[in-house]
């Protein structure tokens, strides 16, 4: 039971990254009372658990909100991650948004005697009508359980990795071929590491082609607006990379830099990682799904007549490196020299503080567009919320509008009262909290 002090406001907000601040700006358009919580700084994931040299993988033009540009960055730059943390505080101020920083949400359950939920924070209890789960879904690291930490080999997450120079002298294998594992093992080997990359499913579309952005070319063939993964697809990795002034991602080049490619880490046994037998089906995969991107690239511009140029050399692709056409299966890590191991593995969401109704069995999301199936809980920042695009910045902003309706909609209901119905047991709106 809430204690009668408790404060209250009307939707509490949990999270102040992209997220928090996209779905504040839309309740503010509609005059719905609001508070965001963030328990370290306004987009802290940007600002300390990512590395050093990270930069936004979407041009500046296209990682934004609507509302502010990037007025430092080159429209066609892409943004350091510092900047990116400085425009979202920026944003925060520009729209008032009612954030407190340095607060802590533990626990959220329902009030038996509001209808509505009472929030356990560091600061104190909170009461809400609503509550908006906007912390995203990285939250919680991600670590297979391949490698024992008997191994004596230093292992760390991508969100623990900040520069070669962490690392110790020698070797280094880092698993996961997604956006953060390829440009960790680029910089890795640009630094003069020897580097092993264990290379998985992955899509890896052009980072840019005929004169165009692939962000411009997702948007312009509908491809951001898919609702539903492939099957299988749910949770597989992009390769594409903002780095370096951003380039497309092919896994020939990096072999040709010196990065030996190996499969899947699957096992270890007595010092020895096994990989998976899959590499060169998963990089002909990717190379189908480049491919893709410039078929309906330039069947478009065929249907259209839009005024592109050509780019035949886009489709050169070359042979297979031999790290992939005869590729190891094994690896003796203190004969490869290798002391470290960076896990480029993703995170996995942890929505424990949630009620029980909000989340399945394996603690995952129950939702439909982030409507959770607790009434009164919703989401924002998933993957696939809605489409393709929801969990980047741009996504993000369009999917807080619809969740605001929702809560828009909802307010209309439960303030209803019929002449022939009561309205006991309905709660009032709490008054407004400010910042």
């Amino acid at each position: 039971m809430a204690s009668t002090e408790a404060e209250a406001t009307e939707v509490l907000v949990v999270g102040a990254g992209q997220a928090g601040i996209a779905i504040s700006e839309h309740l503010s358009a509609r005059g719905i009372p609001h508070l965001v919580l963030e328990r370290n700084r306004i987009a802290e994931r940007w600002r300390s658990e990512r590395w050093d040299s990270l930069v936004a993988n979407g041009p500046a033009w296209h990682d934004r909100f609507p509302g502010l540009d990037f007025d430092d960055v080159d429209q066609d730059a892409f943004a350091p991650k510092e900047r990116v943390a400085a425009y979202f505080e920026a944003y925060a101020e520009m729209i008032g948004a009612p954030v407190r920083t340095g607060v802590e949400v533990t626990e959220v359950r329902r009030n038996p005697g509001t209808g509505g939920f009472v929030a356990q924070t560091s600061a104190g209890p909170i009461e809400a009508r609503y509550v908006v789960a906007a912390t995203g879904a990285f939250q919680v690291p991600s670590f297979p359980p391949v490698v024992p930490e008997s191994a004596g080999v230093e292992q760390l997450h991508s969100s623990g990795y900040r520069n070669p120079q962490q690392l110790p002298e020698g070797a280094v294998m880092v698993v996961g071929a997604g956006s953060s594992g390829v440009q960790i093992a680029d910089e890795l080997r640009q630094s003069g590491r020897e580097v092993y990359l264990a290379v998985g499913a992955h899509d890896r579309p052009p980072q840019r082609y005929r004169g165009r952005s692939f962000v411009w070319w997702l948007g312009t063939l509908g491809l951001w607006e898919k609702s539903t993964p492939p099957a299988g697809a749910e949770h597989t990795t992009i390769a594409v990379s903002g780095a370096n002034g951003g380039r497309t991602i092919d896994f020939r080049n990096l072999a040709a830099d010196g990065i030996t490619l190996v499969g899947r880490a699957e096992s270890y046994e007595d010092g020895r990682i096994v990989f998976g037998g899959d590499l060169e089906r998963d990089v002909r995969l990717g190379d189908q799904n480049y491919l893709s991107v410039l078929d309906e690239a330039d069947a478009y511009i065929a249907r259209t007549g839009i005024d592109l140029p050509e780019e035949p050399e886009a489709r050169e692709l070359g042979p297979l490196p031999d790290s992939v056409a005869d590729p190891l299966r094994e690896l003796d890590l203190a004969a490869a020299g290798v002391t470290s191991i960076v896990w480029a593995t993703g995170f996995r969401a942890d929505y424990s503080w949630l009620p029980e109704a909000a989340t399945d069995g394996s603690g995952r999301p129950k939702h439909e567009r982030g409507v959770s199936a607790e009434p009164g809980v919703y989401y924002l920042g998933l993957p696939w919320q809605s489409r393709r695009g929801s969990s980047f910045i741009w996504g993000v902003w369009h999917d807080a509008r619809y969740i605001a309706d929702q809560i828009e909609i909802q307010r209309g209901y439960l303030d209803y009262r019929g002449d022939a119905v009561p309205a006991v047991g309905l709660p009032e709106r709490p008054r407004p909290v400010s910042a």
